[in-house]
């Protein structure tokens, strides 16, 4: 199928099934070359997004700046450290019990004092105080990822920018930990702490869009699809996410992959300026001229930096249709698809940005029962351009790895290709990431690839192959503090289930699948995918690498006591 300007929107994205909470957008289907069945198409998915010394328990940080915090001392953990076990030659880690996270030592904070900084809340702020005898309390601590259960002291939901500077003195003066939430989701749960203050941004959702500048500034509550949906009114986009519900400052403080980052960058490539609330209480505008050391930190590194209010992005001229592939190969020829996509994503231009996923085909009602929940390989990618000829010329590798099992290429409105798998990743179940940077994509590399995945606990459980270069690549390594520019590749084990008692078998597939690809690592772990709080300690290095020394200099001249330090060493 040719992809043409004056065809109307065929690249199908699947909705989600009857009864799963959301309606179908798109109800044309393409019907492959291969086979001649009706189907509907899917794609791959993303991201969400204390006091120093003995005090400190556990802290997280997260669409706005920070880290991921532990649970209370005595009370089980949800998410186990594992062991290594072999079997039959090979590596599986098993769960080790532990109550306790390994950083996280101090007191909680008390009864008396929780009230206190309750009441000082509740006379500053125009947003809502949320203590444990609230009756939203239980949803206004709850997070997208089902394996995260923390109970804070206090949740103070900000209205404004006033907001965050009053709850930010309080916590300078009571000294609670404090962790920071955005609007969106975060694997590592870093938005909410036990027994301390949540400073909640995710009520704050205003975008501005100026058609003529290209811009648009964004609070730190706002998700991609809520962002999106406002900048294709003027057929403007910043490149950010491949799920809706991915909040914009998670994502953008750490990198920010998404779709067409080959044609326009990283999330944090796009930023003009920012709003941050230091520990010092100021509102700092931050700019290459204006805190350009601030700025340079917030673009990659920012967890533990301050409380980011709002965004101002550029935009670049894309949709409201766009042009992509979709293509889906028997697993059986997993190796040899994706020797053949390797290849072909070396001359991939800057207008296409490809991915490959290790997954299942889902049980949805479109898709013959035959194949529900059958592993595959998906081969996908956008063009960074208008639909047309110049599209499909560009998409025409993608296309031919050899014969597939269906062919969904063609076009799609924008806001639905950044909906499409949302539904496929749905708040409350149970998730654990972790990646790898590459420079290559050896034989050996994509045969361990497959082999681990074929030992993957759960349907929902996949792994991502990304690719960087072109625009990701052009950007001076010091210009942000991203460390990964060079890295043609990005590998994430992605581990989903939704039975709490395949927590240790889950997390323990997708960290030893990690181990058995670190020897084709570039040394480097992105950010957003980088486990939970226990891994912290060993990623550091890896997720920051030559930057972690001038990021952690930058944090102590805005931050000299600490106020946000636990947040910055959490995933």
């Amino acid at each position: 199928m040719r992809v043409t300007a004056h065809r109307p929107a065929l690249f199908p994205i699947l909705s989600p099934p009857a009864g799963a909470g959301q309606r179908r957008t798109i109800t044309s289907w393409v019907r492959s070359r291969s086979a001649p069945r009706q189907v509907a198409a899917f794609g791959p998915r993303t991201e969400r997004g204390g006091a120093p010394g003995p005090r400190v328990r556990a802290a997280g940080g997260g669409g706005a700046g920070g880290g991921r915090g532990g649970r209370r001392a005595g009370m089980r953990a949800r998410t186990p450290r594992t062991s290594v076990k072999r079997d039959g030659g090979s590596e599986q880690r098993t769960p080790k019990k532990v109550t306790h996270m390994p950083d996280n030592p101090g007191a909680v904070l008390p009864g008396t004092a929780a009230r206190a900084l309750a009441d000082e809340l509740r006379s500053s702020l125009r947003g809502e105080v949320i203590d444990p005898g609230h009756p939203g309390y239980d949803e206004a601590r709850r997070v997208w990822n089902g394996l995260i259960d923390r109970r804070p002291a206090l949740i103070a939901r900000c209205a404004g920018t006033a907001d965050v500077v009053e709850a930010v003195r309080v916590a300078r003066e009571h000294r609670p930990l404090v962790s920071i939430r955005g609007g969106g989701h975060q694997v590592a749960g870093s938005g909410v702490c036990d027994d301390g203050l949540v400073i909640d941004l995710s009520h704050m959702k205003g975008v501005h869009v100026d058609p003529a500048a290209r811009t648009a500034r964004a609070q730190a509550g706002v998700t991609w699809g809520e962002f999106d949906r406002e900048t294709q009114l003027h057929a403007l986009a910043a490149p950010g996410g491949e799920i809706s519900a991915t909040g914009i400052a998670g994502l953008t403080l750490g990198g920010g992959f998404g779709f067409v980052m080959r044609t326009f960058g990283l999330s944090c490539d796009n930023v003009r300026s920012l709003e941050i609330v230091t520990a010092d209480g100021a509102v700092r505008a931050v700019s290459r001229e204006e805190e350009p050391e601030l700025f340079w930190a917030a673009r990659g590194g920012g967890r533990g930096l301050g409380v980011v209010t709002s965004f101002e992005f550029g935009l670049h001229p894309l949709g409201p249709e766009v042009a992509g592939v979709l293509v889906l190969h028997p697993y059986e020829r997993a190796e040899e698809v994706l020797r053949a996509w390797r290849d072909a994503t070396y001359s991939a231009p800057e207008t296409v940005t490809p991915e490959l996923l290790l997954w299942s085909i889902p049980a949805d009602p479109a898709v013959p029962r035959e194949l529900h929940r059958s592993d595959c390989v998906m081969v996908g990618a956008v063009y960074g351009g208008p639909p047309g000829d110049a599209a499909a010329a560009a998409l025409a590798p993608q296309r031919e790895l050899g014969p597939p099992l269906m062919d969904l290429s063609g076009t799609v409105p924008y806001v639905a290709l950044q909906s499409a798998n949302t539904w496929r990743f749905p708040d409350g179940e149970r998730y654990f990431m972790k990646s790898h940077f590459m420079d290559e994509l050896s034989d050996e590399a994509i045969k361990t690839l497959v082999e681990w995945h074929s030992r993957r606990p759960t349907p929902e459980s996949l792994i991502v192959v990304r690719t960087l270069g072109g625009a990701v690549a052009r950007v001076a390594p010091d210009d942000s503090a991203f460390a990964h520019r060079s890295a043609r590749y990005n590998v994430s084990v992605d581990a989903g289930w939704r039975d709490p008692a395949l927590d240790g078998t889950a997390i323990g597939w997708a960290r030893s699948a990690w181990d058995a690809l670190r020897p084709f690592s570039s040394g480097g772990t992105y950010v957003n995918f980088a486990g939970l709080g226990e891994d912290a300690d060993e990623l550091r290095g890896a997720v920051f690498g030559p930057h972690r020394e001038r990021l952690e200099r930058t944090r102590a001249a805005y931050d000299p006591e600490g106020l946000f330090a636990p947040a910055a060493g959490r995933p």
